[in-house]
């Protein structure tokens, strides 16, 4: 976190407890320069960030106020999903690529990628351990364990799920390139083409890209912005239509954000196994957790070997070094040989280093860090969007992540305002990409995993003036 932000962070909290009421006067640029030993140009940017989150104004010539009353916050969306119940082929990749084409750029403001930002990793201390082990590297090492992974750092995850109170053997992980070559096997392990999978509407639109790729058909089950997939639905659905497989993400769902309580993952877990389906679920977002301790995954509850649960440590510690696994439950085997027969293996010298940084304990300090900053820059995104989106618009609050999902009004044509916010360098998620119908076309996933800076901060407000008008003909 950058030190402007730290300051304007620490003012809002004084505003929020009272300390600094409606109507106070900020301390001066020259003041709060000396007290904080910071430049006059950081002071400057903190006040500017409090003024776009509303919660001061600038007098000319007086200084800085806070303001008389907050802006008031978006409503939540309230409603699950409404999707047909129909299985479908899936047809989103043309769609994805157009989107995702455009937002490939470092000058794009990121809206909608699907990445926080770099700068928010240790990366110099992975980069200092990945040397080390690079030089010190035992020959034996690169033929030992090739495809399940390397043996320490299966401990090391195997470790983290007891401390979950999860109990998960070492011979069950299978290290894979990223979390999505996981996710991959473990749909070809449990499905052929032509069968039907159970997913979340919306969902992840990568997950509908396997799902194309693999020839498999798709069965959007309702799902509620807060509390996650519709049980019910799930259990009509099984009845309808005899889906081989279910790919879910219960813990802070990409794009809504929902994490299903606890109770409702106990009951998920069950309801397949009565009917003896496969959970494939997908956990990336698990560590980004905004509370003191970490929701369980559904794995927690599983009996049967049925949950195969996958993760990664790109989103929350070394983006781009493609470390995943998966905890395969019964299908370990089956998966350990389709990854022999695939990637054969993943990179060695990473493995032994993310291992390392791990016994080590730097993980879980990070952690600390980047949960916090994470949970305040939603709450700077929020409070934008809250001043700059036109009315009617709904903002979903998730518990962790980094991800927004906003509802417009009726009648806002998402995917023409991806257009007309491209051509201004500004990137976004249109909903139709969440969905194999090409619904929520009043929807998009908006990224706030980049700290809120002057420029992300003026393309928020510059993507709500377009929202006002996106439904024009």
């Amino acid at each position: 976190m950058k030190r402007y932000q730290a300051l304007a962070d620490d003012i809002a909290r004084s505003i929020q407890a009272g300390v600094l009421k409606p109507g106070d006067r900020l301390p001066s640029v020259r003041q709060a320069s000396a007290a904080r030993k910071l430049s006059p140009a950081t002071v400057f940017q903190a006040y500017y960030l409090l003024e776009a989150r509303g919660l001061v104004q600038s007098r000319a010539r007086s200084g800085y106020y806070v303001m008389r009353a907050p802006p008031p916050l978006p409503p939540e969306p309230e409603v699950a999903s409404r999707p047909d119940g129909e299985s479908r082929e899936v047809d989103v990749s043309q769609l994805v690529f157009e989107v995702l084409q455009s937002a490939m750029v470092r000058d794009v403001v990121p809206l909608g990628s699907a990445f926080m930002s770099p700068l928010l990793f240790p990366l110099d201390r992975i980069g200092r351990a990945l040397a080390t082990a690079a030089v010190n590297l035992d020959p034996w090492s690169t033929v030992d364990d090739l495809t399940p992974g390397n043996a320490a750092l299966r401990r090391q995850i195997a470790l983290r799920y007891l401390i979950d109170g999860m109990e998960v053997g070492v011979d069950e992980i299978v290290i894979t390139n990223g979390a999505f070559e996981a996710l991959n096997l473990c749909v070809a392990a449990v499905t052929q083409p032509g069968d039907a999978v159970l997913v979340e509407s919306p969902c992840f639109y990568a997950t509908l890209q396997s799902l194309e790729r693999s020839g498999l058909r798709a069965i959007e089950v309702p799902t509620h912005p807060r509390e996650g997939i519709d049980l019910d639905a799930i259990e009509a659905a099984i009845a309808r239509h005899a889906p081989r497989a279910c790919w879910l993400m219960p813990t802070f769902q990409n794009p809504l954000g929902s994490t299903m309580p606890e109770e409702r993952k106990r009951a998920l877990v069950a309801l397949l196994a009565r009917h003896g389906i496969p959970l494939i679920e997908d956990d990336v977002y698990a560590e980004l957790h905004y509370a003191d301790k970490r929701a369980l995954p559904a794995k927690a509850f599983d009996r049967d070997g049925l949950v195969m649960h996958c993760s990664s440590f790109s989103k929350s510690l070394a983006p781009g070094y493609r470390i995943g696994w998966v905890a395969a439950g019964r299908y370990a085997q089956e998966i350990a040989r389709r990854k022999l027969t695939s990637t054969l293996n993943t990179n060695v010298p990473t493995q032994i280093a993310l291992a390392r940084y791990l016994e080590r304990g730097g993980f879980d300090r990070h952690l600390r860090r980047l949960r916090k900053t994470l949970a305040a820059q939603q709450e700077q995104y929020i409070a934008v969007i809250a001043r700059a989106f036109p009315k009617g618009t709904r903002v979903t609050r998730p518990a962790g992540g980094y991800f927004l999902w906003i509802e417009l009004p009726e009648g806002t044509d998402a995917l023409r305002l991806q257009r007309r916010a491209s051509h201004l360098g500004i990137s976004i998620a249109p909903g139709p990409m969440f969905s194999a119908i090409r619904g929520f076309g009043h929807c998009l996933r908006l990224n706030c995993g980049h700290p809120l800076d002057a420029r992300i901060d003026s393309a928020v407000v510059t993507l709500g003036k377009l929202a006002a008008t996106a439904g024009d003909g």
